[in-house]
């Protein structure tokens, strides 16, 4: 068995592999080999100590105690290409993942350095997100598997699987095994390195865990995209855009971006004139000045049944907010329009999320009804958007999701949804949250919230 290392001592100078050619062949389709089955050059390692070899003709990563994430980088930076590489891990400790476009900085972590960017997740654990999309170091999930749950099951534990990668222009798509995983659309990174990840460990009995790369291959001219199934959903961080993607598959803005076409105030005809702006492509209510009038609620012209609804939100410090879904008006002028609420608050500073049964008031959740699940959620800062999404399914099943991430699922009208509503502040309404359609409302209450992206799909 022939086996290759890298050495610490060969990236003493700026971590840089110092090697006879790049190791690469082009063939005639106009792939090109990043890994030669031999040796590792045109390859650097970055960040952790763990240790890099070469073995039959596969790149083996070890794991060590004691060190942070560790990269094996390409030397070369690309821009748009299309990626091909098999990975296996034999333990479900062992994390991995791939950074496309990726990026370093050694000035970072006290001087030694951090990779950060785009990663496409090997991830053998229960949670199986592999082929999701996450940010390392930087901003967390980007398109983690809840999107796309029914490819959970395409890695397969101790095996060799498939990775294909396409980064083209600002769309990046992920497959697995030749399932559809991740389709994410984002202009952070323009170009950036190829980089292999051996996870740090926590516990050291897992040193010497063992990851596998090989048959690495990368194509940077004449790319063809591949398409994507017609209900994949796409998450975009451009704003108020939809991808040709998303319009053939049904997706449409419900604000342009520009102006308030297609929507009005609750309590007039027209969109209010003052108290809710539009500006750098932004929809803002503004917080309250003394002795001045509110605007009120604003909804959409158009109502809905079953749907898809996408929408970004940043809130301000002690921020209060909400989303509201098939509102239907007919509880007259009085208050806020009734409707089934996703919650949009700041959680920490404003007193309502104390208030409500367990936390049902508390950013996400099912307004004094159902509690988002905090545990499985992640919350960008106050000051950072944040991308909410209410799906109703044609079978009444419905699902909120906050960054990606499903905190909660409920039936409308099932028993269990009508006790709730029992006990909570909706008791008195007759039929509340049971209409066949419904306008889509963003809440004045009082507090400047921003809104973009608002976009959604007939089901």
């Amino acid at each position: 068995m022939k086996k290759t290392h890298l050495f610490p001592s060969l990236l003493v100078a700026g971590m840089i592999l110092t090697a006879c050619g790049s190791g690469t062949n082009e063939t005639s389709d106009g792939w090109r080999d990043l890994f030669d089955g031999k040796t590792l050059n045109g390859w650097t390692r970055l960040d952790g100590e763990a240790e890099f070899t070469v073995e039959n003709g596969e790149i083996v990563g070890t794991a060590v105690a004691n060190t942070p994430n560790t990269f094996l980088v390409t030397e070369e930076k690309f821009e748009d290409f299309i990626l091909e590489l098999e990975i296996k891990v034999e333990h479900e400790s062992s994390n991995s993942g791939v950074m496309v476009r990726g990026q370093h900085d050694p000035k970072l972590r006290d001087g030694q350095g951090r990779v950060f960017g785009y990663q496409v997740e090997c991830d053998p654990q229960e949670r199986a997100w592999s082929g999701g999309v996450y940010d390392e170091a930087r901003r967390n999930w980007l398109y983690p598997l809840t999107l796309n749950p029914s490819a959970r099951s395409a890695f397969k534990l101790g095996e060799f699987n498939k990775y294909r990668v396409e980064f083209i222009g600002n769309e990046l798509k992920t497959w697995v095994n030749g399932q559809e995983v991740a389709y994410l659309v984002d202009e952070m990174d323009k170009s950036g390195f190829i980089g292999l990840q051996v996870h740090s460990i926590r516990d050291a009995a897992n040193a010497g865990r063992k990851t596998y790369f090989r048959n690495i291959r990368i194509k940077t001219e004449n790319l063809e995209p591949t398409a994507m199934k017609a209900d994949m959903y796409v998450v975009s961080t451009v704003p108020n855009t939809l991808t040709e993607h998303e319009k053939q598959g049904g997706w449409r803005l419900l604000f342009n971006g520009t102006n308030s076409e297609g929507w009005r105030g609750t309590k007039q005809k027209a969109f209010p004139e003052q108290g809710w702006s539009i500006r750098d492509g932004v929809l803002i209510i503004e917080a309250a000045k003394e002795g001045d009038p509110r605007p009120g609620d604003i909804i959409t012209e158009e109502k809905f049944k079953a749907f898809d609804l996408s929408f970004d939100f940043k809130l301000t410090e002690g921020a209060n907010s909400g989303v509201k879904y098939f509102v239907t008006l007919s509880d007259g002028d009085v208050g806020s329009a009734l409707g089934l609420e996703y919650q949009v608050l700041d959680d920490e500073r404003h007193p309502d999320a104390k208030q409500g049964i367990d936390g049902n008031r508390t950013l996400a959740s099912l307004y004094d009804l159902i509690t988002a699940n905090k545990q499985a959620r992640f919350v960008r800062p106050i000051g950072e958007w944040n991308k909410g999404r209410v799906v109703v399914h044609p079978d009444n099943r419905v699902e909120h999701f906050i960054n990606g991430l499903k905190v909660l699922e409920y039936v409308r009208g099932s028993e269990e949804f009508k006790q709730l509503v029992a006990g909570s502040k909706y008791k008195n309404i007759e039929n509340f949250g049971l209409a066949e359609d419904g306008y889509i409302l963003l809440q004045d209450h009082s507090d400047e919230v921003h809104y973009r992206s608002i976009k959604i799909r007939s089901l």
